[in-house]
């Protein structure tokens, strides 16, 4: 009998670390399955490409090398920005994961409809995750009007 019952705690223990290692389970602030890519772009806000961030609640697209794997979205929020990463947060990369501004207010993951608050990065009633975007850290230098992304 106490043998029988180490052999099935051993069992359990191994089944639970295989789901647990080889799952798309959260992690700290996405899901395991996030890509990891570098993110280092520049932009310069005195070219027109990048005139909406000039502006509070204006936002862009990023699509550059080194901008992820599905590029950036960046929000002027009063004197701050915020950098966002297209891939969703809570769920495995796939064809229908990245995400897109919506009536200008929202992000929107087209594949399950979640959305976040397009200047906070807070999930919306409703979202199927608690999880913001992933955000990346800047520097912006306001006498030559340059935003730097890194990650």
């Amino acid at each position: 009998m106490k043998k029988t019952f180490s052999i099935l705690s051993i069992l359990t223990l191994l089944i639970f670390s295989n789901l647990t290692i080889n799952s798309c389970g959260s992690r700290e602030d996405t899901v395991n399955c996030f890509p990891n890519n570098p993110i280092n772009v520049t932009l310069n806000l005195n070219l027109p490409a990048y005139n909406n961030l000039n502006y509070d609640g204006g936002w862009i697209y990023v699509n550059e090398q080194q901008a992820g794997s599905r590029g950036l979205i960046v929000v002027r929020v009063g004197d701050s920005f915020k950098a966002y990463d297209r891939n969703a947060p809570h769920i495995c990369p796939d064809a229908n994961t990245t995400l897109e501004v919506k009536d200008n207010i929202s992000i929107l993951c087209p594949k399950d409809n979640t959305r976040w608050i397009l200047r906070t990065g807070q999930p919306e009633s409703g979202a199927a995750t608690s999880l913001p975007p992933k955000t990346y850290p800047y520097n912006y230098d306001p006498s030559t009007k340059t935003l730097n992304i890194y990650y």
